[in-house]
């Protein structure tokens, strides 16, 4: 039972960090500009059942080969660090949310979801967490779809219905320093109990791997700017409401 909570807690806070700022959060938001946050959210928990239940399935599955633990574990573990540098990076919609559906709007989030959220950052890292957790599979898919629905409604909450800026850059570089500590334990953990290396090659390996993910790091904040108020999925929305509260007479 300890380990299975572990794992839902772990594989939960991780998609938190994952989803935020992550394409799929700000198409939750842009489609809560169009339907009702309920429904948003109902779409949302169906896509991602289908989709992290197959990344579970997958994650789930490479670990029965018992001669490449190590090096399943050890992508693991560098992939939550690779997370973090994706999350510096961010990610921008698509025109996902512009496409027009016959559907109704939860058949419409789902599919939409389903689709983006394939060969995603929150996808991946349930694989990732899937391999890291192999006998808790249906806890870790418990886990990624709390952290889901915890990471959207938050953004459907601040920035559709309260319609405050969420502070973009600092969330996305509490998330990656996060993963990029995750990432860090997980490596400490393969080169000592499984790589067995001593204390020099393990100081050697980690120091390696610091050099590389600060100097990634580095670039990618460099390059990394603030969204302008325009730019964000629920901007106009936004703006509209504000100004409807202002002038109503004007928009009727």
């Amino acid at each position: 039972m300890y380990t299975s909570l572990i794992a839902y807690l772990f594989a939960g806070g991780a998609v938190v960090l994952a989803e935020m700022g992550d394409k799929t959060q700000l198409l939750a938001m842009a489609f809560a500009t169009k339907y009702k946050a309920s429904k948003v959210l109902i779409g949302v928990l169906i896509a991602t059942t289908l989709n992290h239940a197959l990344a579970v399935a997958v994650g789930n599955y490479i670990t029965r080969f018992d001669s490449a633990q190590i090096w399943i574990q050890g992508l693991a573990s560098l992939s939550f660090v690779f997370f973090g540098l994706w999350t510096i990076r961010g990610d921008k919609l698509d025109g996902e949310e512009n496409k027009i559906s016959k559907y109704g709007p939860i058949v419409t989030v789902s599919i939409a979801f389903f689709i983006a959220e394939m060969g995603d950052k929150t996808q991946l890292a349930t694989i990732a967490l899937a391999a890291k957790f192999p006998l808790e599979p249906v806890w870790v898919l418990l886990g990624t779809l709390t952290g889901m629905m915890i990471a959207d409604a938050i953004g459907i909450i601040i920035g559709v219905v309260m319609c405050k800026r969420i502070p973009e850059r600092t969330v996305k570089l509490v998330s990656a320093g996060a993963f990029i500590v995750f990432g860090f334990i997980g490596s400490y953990q393969v080169l000592k109990e499984q790589m067995m290396l001593d204390t020099r090659g393990i100081i050697v390996c980690l120091m390696l791997l610091l050099v590389v993910t600060a100097g990634s790091a580095y670039y990618l904040i460099r390059k990394d700017h603030n969204k302008a108020e325009r730019e964000r999925p629920a901007g106009a929305y936004c703006e509209l409401k504000r100004v409807s509260a202002d002038q109503p007479e004007k928009l009727r």
